[in-house]
């Protein structure tokens, strides 16, 4: 008797590469609304932590002017933080916009991307619940 080897046929391996690429793309869909839900915790935890961070420079006798020109240089000089280049930034790697709360020697910390998402966001939940209308 005479044994046959049976390779796999070019149909089934466009098959096989066609479902592998389907699933992918489903879990990269999936996971997008994740990663980004991941960067604003990321930006809002920064915003709040880096606040209490500059009011500590306030308190050790920095002046806020000079929180507001170098951010990074400030942490570094204090040490407050391990990454201050990184701590800075937002979850979408953009740098905050810090102003100082007129009046008060308070910190006003901003992510432009932050809000662009909250909007989006936004708009899409009101796109989506006037449709169920």
């Amino acid at each position: 008797m005479k044994n046959k080897k049976r390779a796999l046929t070019l149909l089934e391996i466009i098959i096989v590469i066609f479902l592998i690429t389907l699933i992918t793309g489903a879990i990269g869909y999936s996971m997008k609304g994740t990663l980004d839900k991941g960067r604003v915790f990321r930006t809002e935890q920064a915003m709040d932590q880096l606040r209490d961070l500059f009011l500590m420079c306030l308190a050790e006798g920095e002046s806020s002017e000079e929180i507001l020109r170098d951010p990074a240089g400030v942490l570094k000089k204090y040490g407050l933080a391990k990454n201050p280049n990184k701590i800075i930034e937002d979850g979408w790697g953009k740098k905050f916009e810090i102003s100082l709360t007129r009046g008060k020697n308070d910190f006003n910390i901003t992510s432009e991307n932050l809000k662009n998402y909250k909007k989006k966001t936004k708009q899409i939940s009101q796109e989506e619940s006037s449709e169920e209308e």
